[in-house]
Parts: C-alpha cells; sequence; structure tokens
C-alpha cells in the first residue's frame, strides 16, 4: 500500500480513478502529483491487480516471450496516491460510491472512469469455450502454454486488424511448425497507404501466414471455426481478435453512454450527465471534428492527463478547457525483426510517409517501452505529459468552428 494522500479528514476531496491502463495510470500520476500539496485531496487508483498490462505487448505475452513486471503501487509511490486491489463491481453515481470485490465501499467527490475494453467474445457462438482472447495477460499467458504444447497443427487467428496482424505475425515466427490462419473481413493493412500495405502483407507472406480476407466466422467449435456460408477451417488453436467490448458497469450506473456502451463526455472529458465523472481512454465516447476517438494509447493517455488537468483546475476554482487530439501514427509490429510504421493525419486517415524494416522496428519499440518511463518523468515534471497532437481542424468541433 502506498502513503495515504491528504489529511484524513472527512473534508477531504475525495477523487477515485477506476482502471490503471494507459489512461488510469496516466490520470493517476499526474493528479497525484499535481494535487500532492493540496491537503484537502485524497486520490485513490483502483485496479484488479497489482501489475500493470502492457497491452501493446499482450502478442508477446501469448508466444512464451517474457517481460518485465511492471508495478503499478511502485509507480504510485511517492506521489501521495493510494492504491486499492480489487474488481470494481458496481458504481452508484448518484450516491457517489464504488464497490469493490462485492463487499468493499468506495466513496468519491470526484470519479474518472477509466475501465477499458476486453475482447468481444459473446457476439459468436463459441468463442467463450473455445477461443483464446488477448484481454490480460493471464489470458496471454494461457495462449502460451497452448501454443508450447501444439508441436504443430493450424493456429487460426480471427480478425484481421492491428491486434490480429501483430498476433499472426508473432505466432508465425515464434512457431514455424505451425500453419497460421489470418481470418478477416478486411484485407490486412486496410487502413493503410499502398506502399505501407503492401509491405505488411508481403511480410506476412514471408512469414508464412494464410490470409483469409472478405470472411466471417459464424461458430467457434473445439477443433474448428466456421465461417459464414459453411465452410470448416480445422484448427488446434484459436485467438479472437475480432472486437471489443466495453463494461457494462457505466451503463448500469446510470451514465449516459453511447450504441456501445461507452460514456459520451462533454468536449473537456466529464460525463454529460453526471460532471463530477470523468470518462478516459476506451471508457470513453470522446467526439471530434473527425468523429468519436477509437481506443488506442497514443490517444488515451493524453485523456487521462486532460482529465486530471481539469480536476486540478476545478479543484483550484478555474474552468476545465476542452480536449482535442489528433492522430499522428501507426506502428504495426511483424515479429521481432520487421514492422511497418503508417504515419496519419490526425483524422487518423494515412499520410504518404511510413517507414518499413528496421527503422521502423526501432520506432515500434520506442513508442511501446515509452509509456513507463513516461510516469516516471510526470512524477518528477507533470507539465512533460501535457504535450501530443492537438489536431488543428481536424479536431475542431463543429460548435468551435
Amino acid at each position: 500500500m502506498n502513503a495515504q494522500q491528504g489529511t484524513g479528514t472527512e473534508t477531504a476531496h475525495r477523487v477515485v480513478i477506476l482502471g490503471a491502463g494507459y489512461a488510469g495510470m496516466a490520470a493517476a500520476v499526474q493528479l497525484a502529483v499535481r494535487t500532492k500539496r493540496h491537503q484537502g485531496v485524497q486520490v485513490t487508483v483502483v485496479n484488479a491487480q497489482e501489475r500493470f498490462t502492457e497491452r501493446l505487448r499482450l502478442h508477446m505475452t501469448a508466444t512464451g516471450q517474457e517481460l518485465a513486471e511492471l508495478s503499478i503501487p511502485e509507480v504510485l509511490e511517492g506521489t501521495g496516491a493510494r492504491f486499492v486491489r480489487g474488481w470494481v463491481t458496481a458504481v452508484d453515481a448518484d450516491v457517489k460510491t464504488v464497490r469493490i470485490d462485492d463487499h468493499r465501499v468506495l466513496h468519491y467527490d470526484t470519479l474518472v472512469y477509466g475501465l477499458g475494453t476486453v475482447a468481444d467474445t459473446s457476439a459468436v457462438p463459441g468463442v467463450e469455450d473455445h477461443a483464446y482472447s488477448l484481454s490480460t495477460v493471464q489470458e496471454a499467458e494461457l495462449l502460451a502454454d497452448r501454443l508450447g504444447r501444439l508441436g504443430g497443427g493450424t493456429v487460426a487467428v480471427v480478425g484481421s486488424g492491428l491486434t490480429g496482424v501483430e498476433s499472426a505475425a508473432e505466432i508465425a515466427e515464434r512457431y514455424p511448425e505451425s500453419n497460421v490462419v489470418l481470418l478477416g473481413r478486411q484485407e490486412p493493412g486496410a487502413t493503410m497507404n499502398a506502399k505501407a500495405a503492401a509491405y505488411l502483407r508481403a511480410a506476412l507472406g514471408r512469414l508464412g501466414v494464410q490470409v483469409r480476407a472478405g470472411v466471417e466466422v459464424a461458430k467457434v467449435l473445439p477443433d474448428s471455426v466456421e465461417l459464414a456460408g459453411g465452410e470448416s477451417i480445422a484448427a488446434e488453436a484459436v485467438l479472437w481478435t475480432s472486437g471489443t467490448r466495453v463494461s457494462p458497469l457505466a451503463a448500469a450506473a446510470g451514465l449516459a453512454v453511447d450504441e456501445r456502451g461507452r460514456v459520451v463526455t462533454d468536449a473537456t472529458l466529464r460525463s454529460v450527465s453526471h460532471p463530477d465523472v470523468y470518462a478516459i481512454g476506451d471508457a470513453a465516447a470522446i467526439r471530434q471534428g473527425y468523429g468519436v476517438m477509437h481506443g488506442t494509447c497514443q490517444g488515451g493517455m493524453p485523456t487521462g492527463v486532460h482529465a486530471a488537468t481539469s480536476i486540478d483546475r476545478v479543484l483550484k476554482g478555474k474552468q476545465p478547457r476542452p480536449f482535442r487530439f489528433g492522430y499522428y501514427h501507426t506502428p504495426v509490429s511483424l515479429g521481432r525483426g520487421d514492422a511497418v510504421v503508417q504515419f496519419t493525419h490526425p483524422d487518423d486517415s494515412p499520410r504518404r510517409i511510413c517507414l518499413t524494416g528496421r527503422m521502423a522496428v526501432r520506432y515500434k519499440e520506442t513508442v511501446t517501452a515509452s509509456p513507463w518511463p513516461t510516469y516516471g518523468r510526470m512524477k518528477k515534471m507533470p507539465a512533460s505529459g501535457a504535450f501530443w497532437p492537438r489536431g488543428g481542424r481536424f479536431t475542431r468541433t463543429q460548435e468551435a468552428r
């Protein structure tokens, strides 16, 4: 447990941060450090486990590669934030309480809701029972155990988005005796420019990945996947990366949510229905000029920092500022020795510029490794985390134009 923040009196302003992913950790470190000298502020971080989940590396964990164990309490040490380990089982936005593990209750004055997404294993029959996913380290380790015992056979990776591509490449490189099949509605690299997409597909081909685009999986069975139309593909292991879903807790709490269950926010990241709740990362439906943001680490961390600075401003009697963010890249690993980086416009459409090969590998690793040292820098210099592309004209909402 970390040092307690604040005076411990009943008048302390209680800020509870739910989730310690990329966005939640950014919010926690920023807010705790910025309010450390405020004797009337108490910051509490709630997460299901003490180990920080590097979601950008879960495809490596899934192939048996050992990664550093990053401790959430360790990075919070010295900030004054309090860490509570447990599962969030309910939120009552009207009485301002959070229930942990069904028997502990935390009261808050301001809530930062950062319970992000997990793989959507409920939409297709059989996925929940017969497929693996990469929502947590534990799930990735289960797949690693299975792959390590296969000794060949077919591994089906369902979903041709970035997670599916990275996973298929990693499995094919790590287990060359296995036949890896990548199944998806779109061609891999569909959001990239022609050069980057061609490079990505060629790399998958060199690794021996069989790509089946334009297909949809209708059912997962113990030893196969069934496609819409009836075709069956035998598979000794299935990895599901097709689609994500958010926790139903926000909707159950009475917060205004969109059709996907994400908390709808105003321009400052406050819930439109409960202004004492801020939503960040994948859990939030944040509208910019180009549309609603999609969940990525590059956008998640800025939302956490912005929520923290907004709360700090409100506590000082100031108004929070609008949040603006523009995308700038899409880095994709293709095994340990290859990668492609697509640079983007702020609306996430592809630019003409891309990196490939070893230079892209170095770039991708720099990006993947950057969050943890960034939190460390923010402990010493909070302002160092407040720089990101605002996106110019792309991010201005219609009301601001």
